[in-house]
């Protein structure tokens, strides 16, 4: 009897630095060898780029609203279920937010020590058609009267991110609070358009390598060699902020959960490497509970309520992530970032960190990325681009998310009584 042959197929991140290869290999060479073809093929080009990003962009304020008022509930009503799940929620946000302030800190230090070409700054901005300017930042008393929208759906229509979000969560919270059987009829009402969304967001995802490669000739044709050297410091730029943000959650088991370095170095090792070569935190979450039961001795009951709730709602490295991502493009275009846009930016990062844990990994780059870049005052164009090559440091995103969850598992165990009730099912996070 013949076996049936397998059919190959290719992952659409795959898919997507196959066509960010080609459109550099075509761009560049027609950069070499005929610039001005090359100025009149990116002109056909950057149409097709930026109706790809536009489609992305239009499904955002739905999409974030409903993901932050669900995630609103989802975190009321575990913190609801016990005493474990309040300090688990608190410990999320705490080192959610932690996560945001030190890439906030530490990115723009470390884009410092790397040399900006100002002519490839000004070719880069437009190549893409950016402002040559960022928005201007608001004072304080701006800020913090501007923090409440008076008319949300002023806030939506604007793309006004962060009014938009407190809105958000003062729904969700309000939600939360009414009768069981009309609070589920409305989250399930949101829940579709956040599933609607998503669909539509995975529809244009499905035709990102055409718009990846789109912007990548355009920056390659008008750009030159000098891109590759950008796409090279972003990678480097990632991979590194990851790094940190790992290394750094052993000083926090150290002090927070009162882990002795090795032995806790000892017992994620076989997470981290289940987390490096699946790219997949849910993957992961068995070698979790395994370590954080047997070889660090949390009880089975706590294990099984936080663990599961860790990889549902906290991704330690996505704030770090967004505020990496919107530096680099200040940095890129020569943008100056004040601490109040970096404060707007670290709050946000935060919350719709965990109201997103669920969507797909392309989805979720420009999904995240799109508001808190939008918040700052910068150019979005670029995270067309940042996208085609946010596979390669994934590996450290993951490695670190997964670290981050047995961490917060240790603090909650340090600072709770045993005995938890059980979990919530874990959902998958990309």
């Amino acid at each position: 009897m013949s076996t049936p042959a397998r059919r190959f197929t290719v992952s659409a991140p795959v898919k997507v630095l196959i066509a960010l290869a080609i459109a550099a290999i075509v761009g560049l060479s027609l950069a070499r060898y005929d610039p001005a073809l090359a100025l009149k093929v990116a002109d056909v080009a950057r149409p097709i780029g930026r109706l790809w990003l536009n489609a992305l962009q239009m499904t955002v304020v739905p999409l974030v609203t409903a993901l932050v008022i669900v995630g609103v509930n989802t975190a009321s009503n575990a913190a609801a279920s016990g005493r474990t799940a309040r300090n688990a929620i608190i410990v999320f946000l705490v080192l959610l937010v932690g996560s945001a302030a030190f890439s906030a800190l530490v990115t723009p230090a470390l884009l410092d020590l790397v040399p900006r070409d100002a002519e490839t700054i000004r070719t880069f901005r437009e190549a893409l058609r950016s402002p040559a300017t960022a928005a201007t930042p608001p004072s304080a008393a701006q800020w913090i009267s501007g923090l409440i929208p008076s008319n949300a759906l002023a806030a939506a229509a604007s793309a006004s991110m962060l009014p938009l979000v407190v809105f958000a969560m003062f729904f969700g919270f309000a939600l939360s609070r009414q009768e069981a059987g009309r609070r589920e009829r409305l989250l399930d009402l949101i829940r579709t358009v956040s599933d609607t969304m998503i669909s539509i967001v995975r529809w244009v995802l499905w035709a990102a390598p055409v718009g990846v490669f789109a912007l990548v000739l355009v920056v390659c044709a008008e750009v030159g060699m000098s891109v590759l050297g950008v796409i090279g410091y972003y990678i480097v730029l990632m991979c590194v902020i990851y790094i940190l943000i790992t290394l750094l959650l052993y000083v926090v088991a150290r002090f927070a959960a009162g882990e002795p370095l090795r032995r806790f170095a000892a017992a994620l090792v076989p997470v981290q490497v289940i987390a490096g070569s699946t790219q997949s935190s849910l993957a992961s979450l068995p070698a979790m509970i395994d370590s954080a039961r047997n070889r660090l001795g949390y009880p089975p009951a706590l294990t099984a309520l936080v663990l599961p709730m860790a990889v549902s709602l906290f991704r330690i490295t996505s704030p770090a992530q967004y505020i990496a991502v919107a530096s680099f493009i200040a940095w890129l275009y020569g943008f100056e970032i004040h601490a109040s846009q970096y404060a707007v930016a670290v709050l946000l990062a935060a919350v719709i960190s965990m109201g997103s844990t669920g969507l797909p990994g392309q989805a979720n780059f420009m999904t995240n990325n799109l508001p808190i870049t939008q918040s700052m005052g910068l150019p979005v164009e670029p995270l067309g681009v940042l996208l085609a090559v946010d596979t390669i440091p994934d590996v450290f995103c993951t490695i670190g998310n997964a670290t981050g969850g047995v961490t917060a598992t240790g603090i909650v165990a340090r600072h709770t009584a045993p005995h938890p009730e059980p979990g919530p099912e874990p959902t998958e996070p990309g």
